[in-house]
């Protein structure tokens, strides 16, 4: 069976590329005498005095001069048309090899690629084998290999296909900074929700400071529901005061008629306090 496998043989291109005009030059013609002679003929016709044997002349060599304009234009086409044929070739060849070239490079290009990917994803599988394991013998088992945004490249692995020292050691700082992290944050107070804080995105400073800041509003807020509990306490022990003198009874007006006095003070929003002072004015006490 392996005596009927095909053997594969690369193609070597071992030439040098070249492309040269090997005939550039070589045109064999005379129409620069011709040049030279209708430059001649002009200059003559300008300085000939015409007469009726002149003009005789002139209109036979005028149509001589015109056979000859139609045979330079005729050579000039045959010739540039067969130039330009090698030439047209050329370019024809050279483009179509270009295009065959670059082909093949995209096809050699992708195959490497897909062969390096799959190569880099085996790589992946290590760090992240690596990566758990050490995160679960340190504690913080909550980490994921993603939070870690590692480049994963080929230079990972030895030629064994282990995890270079240096990989190992990238991915053990991580994990040891996220430690150090976490030991900060249980000496603090509030460990659950800083903690909670910590995992979104493993940023130590913003968790402390987002939660103690969270706290110092609920302090506050706090504080504020406190006061107004005991003000409306003291609200309710003055009117009761206020009541209690406000409705005696018979016996007591007797013995009230004697002239007495009372000192206190007063706190309370302001509508209170307006109660206060209408009940006196309508109740005819004498007051400062």
């Amino acid at each position: 069976m392996e005596e009927n496998k095909k053997e594969i043989t690369k193609p070597e291109f071992k030439q040098d590329i070249k492309a040269e005009i090997k005939s550039i030059g070589q045109i064999e013609d005379n129409i620069n005498d011709v040049k030279e002679y209708a430059l001649d003929l002009a200059k003559y016709y300008k300085n000939v005095v015409f007469t009726e044997e002149t003009l005789k002349d002139a209109k036979t060599e005028k149509a001589e001069v015109n056979k000859f304009k139609k045979k330079v234009a005729d050579f000039r086409k045959q010739v540039s048309e067969r130039w330009n044929q090698p030439l047209e070739q050329f370019i024809k060849v050279a483009k179509e090899t270009e295009n065959i070239l670059g082909n093949t490079y995209d096809s050699i290009n992708n195959q490497a690629k897909h062969y390096e990917d799959e190569q880099k994803e085996n790589i992946k599988k290590l760090c992240e084998k690596f990566f758990n394991e050490y995160a679960v013998s340190q504690e913080v088992d909550f980490l994921k290999f993603e939070q870690m945004n590692m480049n994963v490249t080929l230079g990972m692995v030895t030629e064994k296909g282990q995890l270079t020292k240096k990989t190992q050691e990238q991915i053990t700082l991580f994990i040891d900074k996220v430690l150090d992290d976490v030991n900060l944050i249980n000496s603090q107070e509030y460990i659950d929700e800083m903690i909670i804080e910590y995992k979104k995105d493993l940023n130590v400073s913003r968790a402390i400071t987002e939660v103690k800041k969270r706290h110092i509003e609920l302090e506050k807020v706090k504080e504020e529901n406190e006061s107004k509990k005991t003000q409306e306490l003291t609200d309710e022990i003055m009117l009761e005061k206020i009541n209690s003198i406000s409705a005696p009874t018979e016996e007591k007006v007797e013995v009230q008629k004697e002239i007495g006095e009372m000192t206190f003070k007063v706190r309370g929003p302001m509508s209170k306090l307006i109660e206060v002072k209408e009940f006196l004015d309508n109740g005819g006490y004498d007051y400062e």
